[in-house]
């Protein structure tokens, strides 16, 4: 299961998967690219995250494994479809996967915020339910991929993530690549995406 990134933005679509998704089926694996309302179209809290659990329940097969794996705000859906119990293994890509923090950071004018409709102070209840920073212990394989000069997503989101992870008791490794930044990890031929795939 691929989720993108691009913030939860509308003028970012599934099209940004299309390497690493034809990288995956000539591995032999099932592929299944989702889509979801993001800001500018209708999403936000709840409508973005009703829409990834539908598009993981509607999965056209049967499977004893789902692997959500997401890039950016695409790591975050992911992480938090693990914790939903909606996937059995969840695989972050440089993944905005600690919100407070990122709102915190004002990281893209403030996306978070709009996303959830204000800060951790003002819906602690929404950062509760959506943040996987905050629903650990998660309960599933994960893997985080960070680059160590990624400027959209710092690489200390993941690394603090990993750390928490572990110490509840989570199955959580982390890659950090030191000389690649937030876009490798959607081209084939890069180290950030080698070790996704050495991982599955």
């Amino acid at each position: 299961m691929l989720i993108h990134g691009g913030f939860w933005r509308e003028r970012y679509g599934r099209e940004l998967e299309g390497g690493i998704a034809r990288d995956l089926l000539a591995r032999g694996w099932a592929v299944w690219t989702i889509e979801y309302r993001r800001l500018g179209g209708g999403g936000g809290w709840p409508a973005t995250f009703e829409d990834t659990a539908a598009a993981i329940r509607a999965l056209p097969l049967e499977a004893s494994r789902v692997v959500a794996i997401g890039h950016s705000a695409g790591g975050q859906l992911a992480l938090w479809a693990a914790a939903e119990g909606l996937v059995t293994a969840a695989v972050s890509q440089a993944g905005a996967i600690d919100l407070d923090e990122l709102s915190r950071l004002g990281t893209s004018n403030h996306v978070v915020n709009q996303l959830l409709g204000g800060t951790p102070e003002e819906v602690p209840h929404r950062y509760a339910a959506a943040s996987p920073r905050r629903r650990l212990p998660i309960g599933v394989p994960m893997l985080l991929v960070h680059g160590a000069r990624d400027d959209d997503v710092p690489v200390h989101v993941s690394r603090e993530f990993a750390a928490a992870a572990r110490e509840a008791g989570d199955d959580c490794a982390l890659v950090v690549i030191d000389d690649e930044s937030h876009y490798e990890h959607l081209e084939p031929g890069s180290r950030c995406w080698e070790a996704v795939t050495a991982w599955l």
